[in-house]
């Protein structure tokens, strides 16, 4: 708290610009800075100090119903946010308090829950009687619904298994490109980010340590671990190919590119 002995600074001189329809990626050891920052976002935190302005709105000083209309925050384990009789409700529940119209209501819960696979069938049942996969996709539908133009993902993988991992962002992906909404992911995972984001935004005590590509920021590889961070392990897995295979390239951040790369490489054996 500020101005008594356990005052501490989170984010220090933290500057920086998301451009609308990014999917921009922040990583960074456990109390750099990466929660406190995207909490800015939509006045769950408000700064002590300097400008913020989002979807733009300046959020100092000013009515945060707006700014929150624009910006959703899905956090680790959304699921446990979940509360009413049935997932339809649970993704009703904002649009009540935003006083949506009945008809318009129910058109945007089945349009979200189309895009999240979520079936009608699932609508009507208990949060508690759905899988664990089913019910992170039903706590973001309930941010989705509200139709953000920034959506914030802070570790939306946690607890969740390889295949529902893939299947989770293969939704977000698309609904990514459908509605070039603003994607941040806030993630530990360097292969989530590797695969996904365009951009990578590398914090460290509180500050902006860097700000490039996945080649730029993984092609740091040193450095990285330097403050407690890596390269996805597909890249530790090329470049140790690569001193074996000189053909085989060391900046190698997705599966996707590592397969079609081998595959390249064994038909032309052929």
């Amino acid at each position: 708290m500020k101005g008594t002995p356990f005052e501490k600074k989170a984010l220090d001189n933290v500057s920086m610009e998301l451009k609308k329809g990014e999917f921009a990626a922040l990583i960074g050891h456990t109390g750099s800075g990466k929660s406190t920052l995207v909490q800015h976002l939509n006045g769950l935190l408000k700064q002590d100090e300097g400008q913020l302005n989002v979807a733009g709105l300046e959020t100092k000083g000013r009515d945060l119903k707006e700014l929150r209309k624009k910006v959703g925050i899905v956090f680790q384990y959304p699921e446990h946010q979940l509360f009413e009789e049935t997932v339809y409700k649970d993704i009703e529940f904002g649009l009540l308090k935003q006083n949506i119209p009945d008809e318009e209501r129910r058109k945007r819960i089945l349009d979200t829950a189309a895009i999240m696979e979520i079936s009608e069938s699932m609508l009507h049942k208990s949060p508690y009687e759905i899988s664990g996969g089913q019910k992170r996709r039903a706590a973001i539908a309930g941010i989705l619904v509200l139709e953000p133009e920034i959506l914030v993902l802070d570790e939306p993988a946690a607890g969740l298994d390889p295949s529902g991992t893939r299947e989770l962002f293969d939704i977000v992906t698309s609904l990514y490109r459908e509605k070039k909404i603003t994607v941040i992911l806030v993630s530990h995972s360097m292969e989530l980010v590797g695969d996904y984001a365009s951009r990578i935004i590398v914090m460290n005590k509180g500050r902006i340590e860097h700000d490039g590509t996945p080649s730029e920021v993984f092609g740091m590889g040193n450095k990285l671990e330097e403050i407690g961070l890596g390269v996805p392990q597909i890249t530790k897995l090329m470049a140790r190919l690569n001193e074996y295979y000189p053909e085989i390239a060391r900046d190698v951040y997705t599966i996707e590119d590592a397969q079609r790369i081998i595959g390249g490489i064994l038909r032309r054996g052929r």
